[in-house]
């Protein structure tokens, strides 16, 4: 027959069917049945049983202390987790003790310092629909953020994959639907897809949730007054968050439109092309632009970097406001090494201020959230003297709240353990009551030795002693030989063979305190705690703006940094459509290359008489290297940066995009030429003049005929049509002809030195066309067998010279040693047609595309005519 503690257990069980329940129990969090199976193979724990035979209970557990390294492990495996407290103190239940859930842990919900990356959002993303738009809102629970937008369905992958978030919520319907759309436009780009109650997801519901959460008439005063599905996603995550975190929210306490047109437009496919944040091939930080502008000094510098490179701004006001902040602290190095030793001291205010807003924080954490402010002023002495409005701004924000400090310095202990009900949290002299105590649990030998010495004095018994034992607690011993001089005040308690014990109204008083002291301190202790922590949350929302001008400044100070460390300049970023950069180098490789140092090149583009660049080359010359590396200075330009160049001026564009590299997705059904197309068709559909096209290879996943055809159709697609600045790197040497017949198209190629059998790639970028692709070449470098250098050689030769055997077929097919001196055959044995000798005496090298299709047409006619019948 189960138990009552374990009836109790099924009972909160059935409540949380989709988590995996940590049921507090003593020192550890315990999970039986099925729970404890999956919980020992994802946590690597002991499998145990709570009883034996055929009635067994399987059991798992964790200590309470260590739970958030288990938490992290059970996370990242895509599992749920509820946390079941107790609810009052065992030693104070009449019975069983009270148990509850406390908090639900979700990918993404979490707050815990240890299950977070200090440099990365870490967003709870949710998604639903009305009949023309999609709703997409997110939100950052470890510090608040929180945001709300509508857009086209056609731009939702895209938005999911600059958002990143840990987890996704749909309404329950959608979720279930294989065939929704949305949801699988959700699933492709989240790992957890969370479905939540439809009727959570209406909009009039919703707004009332959210207007209940921010006690407000309505949202208009946040600018979010005529969002339509993107308030009914907003809604939703609120009602999540109060089912999941039972707790205050107060932290969450704006909600913000997101203004794409302010930015420049990233699809996922340029982000993932460019690397901003992570490499494509192995998804690690180092190695991306971000990894070489990084050099905050805080967590909330370090995230709010991470947002201005996936999001570069538009306005060139704006930009050019981040660039006079960069350039204060390039051109003053003292500036920059006070800033920075002075942000080296501040913790991660954001995310300290979520933990004590909402009840989570320890004592650690508020002394953290002090030694934080207290750099505050120091940092805005060091920028007192600077006249650059957007250091101005965030000088005028760095306010820090002297209440929290003070009562912080006076309360907490510097000194205090992480544990919250094991005492030590609270400073000595803060609380007379708590040194009370303190004293009577730290001094009780000194009080009984003064109290045994008073009362033999006052009685004259010189062998009167105080003692203690657990049965009757403190008790005065008096031998039989002294019970005449006992006191009329003195109570028996227990009589010994040779001696009689006594206690006293003082004793008895000293006897509960001592007894009680240390339970009473750490409570007391806990209490007082309480009080601190809420004294400074009431003080979240002078915190979060003053962390939001500390993020502003570290991230000033972190380009600066960086600019003044690698020779970066200033570019000017205009309205207009040209780009002129001299000497402009990629800022990872020039990081990263070992072997042979960075060749800086030009990049002169109107975008009115030049706006087309067609880069021909060898394999491994530097093309793609070359058009990434202009795609990465316009957005650094335009995120405020400084670039490396040795001067620049940037039209700033409206959207930046990229068709770079082969890749299939298989999962999807699509195959590598069909991935190409697709992202091809996404730019020719939504480029505008002001947006930059970077293209690398376009048609290379199919036939040479139709990949050069497409290709061809593609780039004067964009000429005629978007007149967009677009860079094509390419091996099809034939679009080198387009600059023929379009003025707006320019031919450049990488430069190469032939020396005998070697090729040297000079890594210049210079004007015209080449003929070659040295793949050969490259193939020999990458370890390819001699024999396979040596006939693909031969093959090379053949197709050259368009060989064809007297049976019509290629030569190539066969292998054949060209003789010296040896004569090229004729291409047939037979006698000559006449179609043949037309052939022989075209000039194909000195036509255009279209007279060689009107020959070849003319050349089929004679065939047609003139040749054997079937």
């Amino acid at each position: 027959m189960p138990t009552p503690v374990m009836e109790q257990y099924k009972r909160i069980k059935r409540e949380h069917a989709d988590a995996v329940l940590f049921f507090r129990m003593g020192d550890f969090y315990e999970m039986f049945f099925d729970d404890a199976k999956l919980a020992s193979k994802v946590l690597g724990l002991t499998l145990t049983s709570r009883s034996k035979g055929p009635d067994a209970i399987p059991m798992a557990g964790v200590p309470h202390h260590a739970v958030e390294s288990y938490l992290s492990k059970m996370i990242r495996a895509g599992y749920r987790v509820a946390i079941c407290d107790q609810l009052e103190d065992p030693e104070d239940a009449e019975g069983l003790v009270d148990r509850g859930v406390t908090r639900i842990v979700t990918p993404g919900t979490l707050t815990e310092d240890a299950l977070l990356e200090s440099k990365r959002a870490n967003f709870l993303a949710a998604v639903c629909a009305d009949e023309a738009r999609v709703g997409l809102a997110w939100v950052d629970v470890s510090t608040g953020r929180f945001l709300a937008r509508d857009i086209d369905i056609g731009v939702l992958g895209d938005e999911l994959t600059r958002l990143s978030p840990a987890e996704c919520l749909l309404p329950e319907r959608r979720a279930q639907d294989a065939a929704d759309r949305i949801a699988a436009i959700v699933r492709a780009s989240v790992q957890a897809v969370t479905p939540h109650r439809d009727w959570v997801f209406d909009g009039d519901n919703a707004r009332r949730i959210l207007t209940e959460h921010f006690k407000t008439h309505s949202l208009d005063g946040f600018g979010c007054g005529l969002l339509g599905p993107g308030i009914s996603s907003a809604g939703a995550l609120i009602d999540y968050l109060r089912e999941t975190q039972r707790t205050s929210l107060a932290h969450i306490s704006k909600m913000e439109p997101y203004l794409a047109d302010a930015y420049c437009g990233l699809d996922r496919t340029t982000r993932r092309c460019l690397e901003l944040t992570e490499t494509q091939r192995d998804a690690r930080r180092e190695g991306s632009l971000v990894w070489v502008l990084d050099r905050a000094e805080t967590p909330v510098g370090a995230r709010l970097l991470y947002e201005w490179v996936t999001q570069p701004l538009r306005n060139v006001g704006e930009i050019s406001a981040r660039q006079d902040g960069v350039e204060a602290f390039a051109k003053d190095s003292r500036l920059r090494a006070q800033a920075r030793k002075i942000l080296h001291e501040i913790g991660d205010l954001e995310r300290l201020a979520a933990k004590i807003s909402s009840g989570r924080c320890n004592a650690r954490d508020l002394l953290g959230l002090k030694n934080s402010l207290r750099q505050i002023a120091p940092l805005r002495d060091a920028l007192a003297e600077r006249k650059e409005s957007i250091i101005v701004a965030a000088r005028e924000d760095l306010k820090e709240p002297p209440e929290v400090i003070d009562v912080i310095e006076r309360a907490i202990s510097p000194d205090a353990p992480h544990a919250l009900r094991e005492g030590g949290l609270i400073r000595e002299g803060y609380n007379a009551e708590l040194d009370e105590l303190r004293s009577i649990r730290r001094d009780g030998r000194q009080w009984l030795a003064r109290f045994q010495a008073q009362e033999s004095e006052r009685t004259g018994i010189s062998s009167l002693k105080v003692g203690f034992n657990q049965v009757f607690g403190y008790y005065i011993e008096v031998t039989q030989v002294h019970s005449a001089k006992v006191p009329q005040n003195y109570i028996r308690k227990q009589t010994l063979k040779n001696a009689e014990r006594y206690i006293t109204p003082e004793l008895k008083e000293y006897e509960s305190k001592v007894l009680h002291a240390d339970e009473r301190a750490k409570t007391l202790e806990y209490e007082l705690f309480v009080g601190v922590r809420e004294a400074a949350a009431r003080h979240t929302l002078e915190v979060q703006r003053c962390a939001a001008a500390v993020a502003v400044i570290d991230v000033l100070h972190s380009l600066a940094q960086v600019a003044a460390e690698n020779g970066y300049v200033r570019p000017k970023v205009t309205d207009d459509v040209g780009i002129d950069i001299r000497d402009g180098r990629h800022p990872v490789l020039e990081k990263t290359l070992v072997e042979e140092k960075f060749v800086p090149n030009d990049f002169v583009m109107d975008g009115e008489n030049h706006v087309v660049s067609v880069i021909t080359g060898p394999n491994m010359a530097g093309k793609s290297t070359y058009i990434r590396q202009v795609a990465l200075l316009v957005l650094m330009a335009q995120m405020g940066s400084f670039i490396p160049a040795g001067r620049a001026s940037v039209g700033a564009a409206d959207r930046i995009f990229t068709r770079v590299g082969a890749s299939d997705e298989i999962a999807r059904g699509q195959s590598t030429f069909m991935v190409e197309m697709n992202e091809t068709a996404n730019i020719l559909n939504n480029a505008t003049p002001k947006s930059l096209i970077i293209l690398d290879e376009v048609g290379r996943g199919t036939s040479t005929f139709d990949g050069v055809s497409i290709a061809w159709a593609v780039t004067e697609y964009i000429y005629n049509h978007l007149k967009a600045r677009t860079l094509f790197a390419t091996h099809y040497h034939e679009l080198a002809e387009l600059a023929l017949m379009l003025p707006g198209v320019r031919n450049y190629n990488v430069a190469v030195k032939e020396w005998k059998d070697e090729v040297i790639f000079l890594r210049k970028i210079i004007e015209g066309s080449t003929d070659k692709s040295y793949g050969i070449h490259v193939a020999r470098l990458a370890g390819l067998p001699k024999s396979v250098i040596e006939r693909a050689k031969t093959i090379l030769g053949n197709l050259e010279a368009e060989t064809l055997d007297s049976d019509g077929r290629p030569r190539f097919a066969k292998v054949q040693k060209p003789m010296p001196g040896e004569m090229q055959l004729a291409l047939f044995s037979t006698k000559p047609h006449p179609a043949v000798e037309a052939l022989k005496a075209v000039d194909v090298a000195l036509m255009t595309p279209l007279e060689a299709l009107n020959k070849l047409h003319e050349l089929k006619e004679m065939t047609a005519e003139k040749g054997p019948k079937p």
